[in-house]
């Protein structure tokens, strides 16, 4: 089986943190979970040599022509003479890449050379928050959207600023291998397995007190819990709030309410155990806390975009294809 082909397209001044995400999701070898891996190549995407930001030389084996052999074309941020005047012939070679149905991400300001080859005229994207006003501007055909961490338009995706590289790069490696495995590389990152594209990417933090570190023991606890009819009130009772200034905090930390986090945490979980066991929908429903499983299809269409069964359809196949390469699932 060919490996599926990810391409980075590098320019020079890029930042160490989004060139090294892409690396570490997709260059480093994977084969206990999927195997072939992602083919991940270095491409040139203006003449050399090319730097990081901190002086870091990038030895790129390939050229801008071999983005046309990719699979999914990587835009990493950009300095900010790349943003204001990508080169002509990286654009060119997008719009072809485009043509040919090729998948194109864009980490950050990389967003700025998507819009500028006029792939997201029409279409939502986002960027950096800080860079928000600026690439509005500049390309007043883009919906941009300033809160979110992603956007994924089919074959097309943006990213927020810094951190969101994760989310994207996660993000991708779920569209092509499911929850389980993007969970696992999460797990060995020591990052979170899912923050939904629809997470704020710049929330108001609470005067004096650190949010995160405070739910942090209470998500834990309901993580555990999913198959429990959980409320609100309970959720605020182990947190030792009230509910109302809970489900504030938890709106300020995480940038979704409580119950919302919890249909996302439920349809995760659901994901999970269609992937990697052969439990019936009606058990999956129970064990997920959605009770019946009429209700867990409805939540499960609305979110994933198809139903339980057709996920489970393409996602066992797959598993199937990858001679059992699969992380074992841990749940009620």
């Amino acid at each position: 089986m060919r490996p599926h082909v990810v391409a980075l397209a590098v320019t020079d001044a890029l930042p160490v943190f989004e060139f090294a995400v892409p690396c570490e999701v997709f260059g480093i070898n994977r084969a206990d979970l999927v195997d072939p891996w992602y083919d991940l190549r270095l491409c040139a995407a203006e003449p050399g040599p090319l730097r990081t930001t901190m002086g870091l030389r990038i030895e790129t084996p390939y050229g801008l022509d071999d983005l046309l052999d990719a699979d999914t074309i990587l835009l990493p941020a950009c300095a900010r003479a790349i943003q204001v005047g990508p080169p002509q012939a990286l654009l060119d070679v997008l719009r072809q890449a485009y043509e040919r149905g090729i998948r194109i991400a864009s980490i950050c300001s990389g967003s700025y050379v998507l819009a500028a080859a006029g792939l997201l005229d029409g279409r939502r994207a986002t960027t950096h928050w800080m860079n928000v006003s600026d690439f509005a501007r500049r390309f007043p055909k883009v919906r941009v959207d300033p809160a979110v961490l992603y956007v994924d338009e089919g074959q097309l995706l943006t990213s927020a600023g810094t951190g969101s590289a994760i989310d994207l790069c996660l993000h991708l490696v779920r569209r092509d291998h499911g929850t389980a495995v993007a969970n696992e590389v999460a797990r060995r990152m020591v990052v979170p397995p899912h923050r939904d594209g629809g997470q704020a990417q710049f929330v108001r933090p609470v005067a004096g007190r650190d949010t995160e570190s405070d739910l942090a023991p209470v998500l834990e606890w309901a993580r555990h819990r999913l198959h429990e009819p959980l409320t609100v009130a309970e959720l605020a009772r182990q947190a030792h709030m009230s509910a109302r200034t809970f489900a504030r905090r938890f709106r300020d930390g995480l940038g979704i309410s409580p119950l919302q986090w919890l249909l996302e945490q439920r349809v995760r979980l659901a994901q999970e155990l269609l992937e990697t066991t052969d439990e019936t929908i009606e058990r999956i429903a129970v064990r997920t806390g959605f009770g019946t499983a009429a209700n867990m299809r409805q939540h499960f269409q609305r979110v994933v975009g198809v139903s339980p069964r057709t996920y489970r359809h393409v996602f066992r196949r797959q598993t199937a294809s990858d001679n059992g390469h699969r992380p074992a699932v841990v749940a009620p």
